[in-house]
């Protein structure tokens, strides 16, 4: 097969979707891998590293998407790259379709075969090619928070684990998936006094066991989290559910009720964000200001620290994009059925129904396109 790995070109986005080694791995299986001039740089790839373990440098985007039967990308396309998309080229990436509907409709009229990293699925229900930005992105929801609390960038002036005659700052986090393990990890670490919010007791009972003495579980719903947000410094919306839109825990209205200089860090805005008044930012200009509570809502998080994301990316990927490559998608599919969920769009067909459902669009059965 011919593998196309385009630059990413949403802002701040350094990582790449291969690695000079995984490029080797596929390359070794007889496949050709064309990856664009410098667009592993960002993460600490040259050109000529690709070019060692047998890849093709090409000059430009247009000149990949061009050549490839399947493209590997890290976030999805956006609207520049619509274009140059064929018909029956499979995508694999990022694409968290249920929050954007202009890019849903671009990959319908694409008559790409799309396939999304964050809805392959395990039969126990986990998603493994979420699970390494996950860890990523639960741990720097911390590191951000912290920095944003400091009062030269809008935040209440609180030093998270405090100091000794001084109460450590209150950390809230909301889902107890991987992105609220890891947040309330990092949170502990520094010494915070974390609270982490679910919807499952069998979740929290698990927390409980293998948390640290200053995390505590408690059950998500309004009135509890109307409750806790009065008190909290820092808030994480780490929800998820599955190829679908997030739900807003924390609304409007609840914003009075926080605490000046508050941070909100949402996890979550890449699909629809869990808190209602988050909407995407980037690197570049990461945060606002509503109601006197700092808003910290880059999609692309993992983008910030992209030598470790694209490893820990690849190290993911990589299994997947070899069965890819050697079956094909649909035999790949047949034979795997952790690829099926994985499947969003087919050939113009939505085969995803929570995508279909975000925006009232017509649905087919993936099974249709695997019989």
């Amino acid at each position: 097969m011919i593998i196309g790995v385009p630059k990413e070109i949403k802002n701040n986005e350094n990582r790449v979707a291969l690695t000079p080694a995984g490029a080797k791995e596929l390359i070794k299986r007889g496949h050709t891998v064309y990856v664009q001039h410098t667009a592993g740089v960002g993460s600490g790839f040259a050109d000529s590293e690709y070019e060692a373990a047998g890849a093709t440098i090409l000059p430009t985007i247009e000149a990949t998407y061009e050549i490839a039967e399947m493209i590997m990308k890290v976030k999805e396309p956006i609207e520049s790259e619509y274009k140059l998309i064929k018909a029956n080229q499979l995508l694999f990436t990022y694409f968290h379709f249920a929050s954007y509907e202009p890019l849903t409709k671009a990959m319908v009229a694409s008559k790409a075969v799309c396939l999304a990293y964050e809805t392959v699925e395990k039969a126990d229900r986990s998603l493994p090619l979420l699970v390494p930005m996950s860890e990523v992105a639960g741990r720097m929801a911390i590191q951000k928070g912290a920095n944003y609390l400091e009062k030269p960038l809008g935040g209440r002036g609180i030093l998270l684990g405090g100091v000794p005659g001084v109460l450590p700052a209150k950390v809230l986090i909301l889902g107890g998936g991987i992105v609220g393990t890891q947040a309330a990890w990092m949170a502990a670490g520094m010494g915070a006094d974390v609270t982490i919010m679910d919807v499952s007791l069998a979740r929290m009972r698990y927390l409980d066991d293998v948390m640290p003495k200053n995390v505590k579980t408690m059950m998500s719903n309004e009135y509890n989290i109307r409750e806790m947000i009065k008190h909290a410094d820092l808030i994480v919306g780490a929800v998820l559910i599955p190829g679908a839109k997030a739900p807003h825990l924390i609304t409007r209205d609840m914003l009075k009720d926080m605490k000046k200089g508050a941070v909100l860090v949402d996890v979550a805005v890449d699909q629809g964000g869990c808190i209602e008044t988050c909407k995407p930012t980037t690197h570049e200009n990461p945060t606002f200001v509503i109601d006197d509570v700092v808003h910290y809502c880059v999609a692309n998080m993992p983008g910030a620290v992209p030598y470790t994301s694209t490893l820990a990316l690849t190290n993911a990927t990589l299994p997947y994009a070899i069965q890819l490559a050697d079956k094909g998608w649909k035999k790949a599919a047949q034979q795997n059925a952790e690829l099926v969920p994985g499947l969003n769009v087919i050939n113009g067909e939505i085969v995803y129904k929570a995508v279909a459902d975000a925006f009232n669009m017509p649905y087919t059965p993936v099974e249709n396109f695997l019989a």
